[in-house]
């Protein structure tokens, strides 16, 4: 059972993504805002549900659902790595950098962020 749950958040979270990159294409730029935003927000859902699930328990398959499941779909540490590696090829090191920083920097806060409101 924990596999339909895990398929069921997956898909659901990958759907948020895809409606989140479609939402920001009209802002389309060098930088790669759309993944930065999924996985930022991403993490401030599972930075509250790892909060909640340590004061409070969580029904693994709650957490089969929207930890694993959703957030893994709706993150995407692979698009994340592919839009850098390509900034890099095109010669953009200021943009790749910058990704690389703000990414790292921004989901460990969001993370942070999350579990702060869940507490």
């Amino acid at each position: 059972m924990p596999y339909v749950y895990v398929f069921i958040g997956g898909g659901l979270g990958s759907i948020v993504r895809f409606g989140v990159a479609r939402l920001l294409s009209n802002y389309a730029s060098a930088f790669p805002l759309a993944t930065l935003f999924a996985n930022a927000i991403a993490c401030i859902i599972l930075g509250m549900f790892t909060a909640y699930s340590g004061k409070n328990g969580l029904p693994e398959s709650m957490s089969y659902l929207f930890m694993i499941g959703f957030c893994g779909g709706f993150s995407t540490f692979s698009t994340f790595s592919m839009e850098t590696f390509r900034l890099l090829e095109q010669g953009n090191f200021f943009y790749a950098s910058l990704n690389i920083i703000v990414s790292l920097c921004l989901c460990l806060f969001c993370i942070y962020l999350g579990m702060r409101l869940m507490r």
